[in-house]
């Protein structure tokens, strides 16, 4: 996927009217150094009443009540059938801005689905996902990302043919008018990423390390106020953990809010606030790494009696 097809076409817009009312546009999320982030799109052509109040319809009875998804990635009974089995059930879930939330359980469990749900790169059959409290559920995944919603893939994105900082630049030229405000943005990830010495190298070139530094340089250069990381840990040298679990609590040190999900259980845990378990397509249990590993549930069904972080 290239970085045009996540922005989509620009295209302005306020509140829309829905049941004869008027819904206001979103408050505009942040961007990484503190600036209003432009995200006026949420008067979508696609986004219409039917989908909207279908959406709403499926809320687990009694949450939608409880939790206030105001400054929020949230996703509220998610449900996902493929050839008639049920994969994800009535599964919710939350981040907030600057807290770091693990969604985990064993292969086959249903968890990608559900994060491939709150990306938008899937459709849900039910439920709904909200984005600061307002209801993102029918929009494709371009239009959550031009609302704050930033995605790393578990597969290289960068472009490889590029030069680190043209990588930089080349979202920016998407998000950024302005020839040096896109040059001063450029500096400063390429400073507050340490890669500031490998920056006219072919990215191909780079580091395990060095290519994932890149990828969340990259991915900030689309100002989000969420980051959905998919498999972080994959293909990195344990030398490196150390290195991508930085980078995570620097993210949310800047008041981003971070979901992943990943295969290894013992270097998510060690950096996340929460974790959502996933067990035959439901949530387990959902609580801070300590209560997880002491569940006697989680162990028997997905970490073992002899885990330990």
């Amino acid at each position: 996927m290239n970085v045009l097809s996540m922005f989509g076409k620009s295209k302005s817009g306020g509140g829309k009217r829905r049941n004869g009312k008027d819904v206001p546009a979103p408050a505009a999320p942040r961007d990484w150094d503190g600036a209003a982030h432009d995200a006026a799109s949420y008067d979508d052509a696609s986004y219409d009443d039917a989908s909207y109040d279908d959406a709403r319809a499926w809320a687990p009875d009694g949450y939608a009540d409880t939790f206030d998804s105001t400054g929020a990635l949230a996703a509220f009974g998610l449900a996902k059938s493929y050839g008639g089995r049920k994969v994800v059930r009535d599964v919710s879930l939350n981040v907030r801005r600057g807290e770091a939330v693990g969604l985990l359980g064993p292969n086959g469990a249903g968890k990608t689905t559900c994060f491939y749900m709150v990306t938008g790169l899937v459709k849900a059959d039910q439920g709904r996902i909200e984005l600061d409290g307002h209801d993102v559920t029918p929009m494709p995944m371009y239009r959550r990302a031009r609302l704050g919603v930033g995605y790393l893939p578990q597969e290289a994105s960068i472009f490889r043919g590029l030069s680190v900082e043209d990588n930089i630049m080349g979202v920016l030229e998407v998000t950024e008018p302005n020839r040096a405000r896109r040059r001063e943005e450029t500096e400063a990830l390429l400073e507050e990423f340490k890669i500031t010495h490998v920056r006219k190298s072919p990215s191909i070139a780079l580091s395990g390390g060095e290519r994932r530094r890149l990828e969340i340089a990259r991915a900030l250069a689309s100002r989000p106020a969420f980051m959905l990381l998919d498999e972080p840990f994959a293909g990195i040298d344990p030398i490196a953990v150390g290195d991508i679990q930085a980078l995570v609590r620097h993210l949310t040190s800047r008041g981003i809010g971070v979901l992943i999900t990943d295969h290894n259980v013992r270097e998510t845990l060690g950096l996340i606030d929460r974790a959502y378990i996933i067990h035959s397509g439901s949530v387990l249990m959902e609580g801070d790494p300590e209560a997880i590993v002491s569940s006697p549930d989680v162990r028997r069904l997905y970490l073992g009696e002899e885990f330990r972080l």
